[in-house]
C-alpha cells in the first residue's frame, strides 16, 4: 500500500493526468438522408416554440438531428452547415438528464464526457430543465487559423446561426420542439465542461418534443 501511494504522488507530481472516468462511445443510428417534409414546408412551420415534453429524445431522432446541426454530408469531411474557410471550429455538446456528451460528426458517434447534469447552467428558464436536451455550441478558436481576434468572434457568431437553423428546419419538419438560446451560464459551462481556453460558449438550444 506504501509503494502504491509513493507511485501515485510521483505521477501527481510529474503532472501526469490520470483520468477520473472512462468516456463511453455511443454509436448513433445512421443518419436518414433522404425524405423529410418538403423544404418549403419546413419554412412554413419554423418557430420558436418553450413548451416541452419531458420524454427523451428516440435514437431516430438524436441521430438525424445531430447529422443536419452538423454531421458529413461529403466524403471529404465537409458538412451541412457552412463554417468561414472551413474551418469547422464548432463542437456541440450535448446536456441531458443522465449526462453530457460530445458529438463526433466523423464517426458519428456521441462520446460521454461525465454523467452530470448540467441543465440548471444551460439557460435560465424553467423549460430548459423539462426539455430532454440542450444543445451546447462551442467555438474554438485555435482552429481558426489565420483570423484576427476581432475576425475568429465575428465568425463564431455567423456559423452558429447556420448550424442553429439546420436544427430548427429538422424540428419543424419532424414535429419538434426547439428554441435558440443566449441566456445560459458561459463561464460556468466553460469551466464543468473542461473547456480550453481557446474554446468559446456561443449559444444554447433546446430541443424536445413538444409539451402540452
Amino acid at each position: 500500500m506504501q509503494k502504491i501511494t509513493i507511485v501515485l504522488i510521483a505521477v501527481l507530481v510529474a503532472g501526469i493526468a490520470i483520468p477520473l472516468q472512462s468516456q463511453e462511445t455511443i454509436k448513433l443510428d445512421e443518419p436518414e438522408r433522404t425524405g423529410g417534409m418538403p423544404l418549403f414546408e419546413a419554412l412554413d412551420k419554423r418557430q420558436s416554440m418553450r413548451s416541452f415534453s419531458s420524454r427523451e429524445l428516440s435514437g431516430r431522432d438524436l441521430s438525424n438531428l445531430l447529422w443536419a446541426a452538423f454531421g458529413m454530408n461529403r466524403d471529404d469531411g465537409r458538412r451541412t452547415a457552412p463554417s468561414a474557410r472551413n474551418w469547422q471550429q464548432f463542437d456541440i455538446y450535448l446536456i441531458m438528464a443522465d449526462g453530457w456528451y460530445l458529438y463526433e460528426p466523423r464517426e458519428h458517434v456521441l462520446v460521454k464526457k461525465g454523467d452530470e447534469d448540467f441543465s440548471k447552467y444551460a439557460g435560465s428558464q424553467d423549460f430548459v430543465a423539462t426539455a430532454p436536451l440542450n444543445l451546447i455550441f462551442v467555438s474554438d478558436h485555435d482552429r481558426m487559423t489565420g483570423a484576427s481576434a476581432e475576425n475568429k468572434e465575428f465568425h463564431s457568431a455567423t456559423d452558429v446561426g447556420f448550424i442553429s437553423q439546420n436544427v430548427y428546419l429538422y424540428c419543424a419538419s419532424e414535429g419538434l420542439a426547439t428554441v435558440v438560446r443566449g441566456l445560459l451560464d458561459r463561464d460556468r459551462l466553460k469551466e464543468l465542461m473542461n473547456l480550453r481556453p481557446s474554446q468559446h460558449v456561443i449559444l444554447g438550444q433546446t430541443v424536445g418534443y413538444p409539451g402540452n
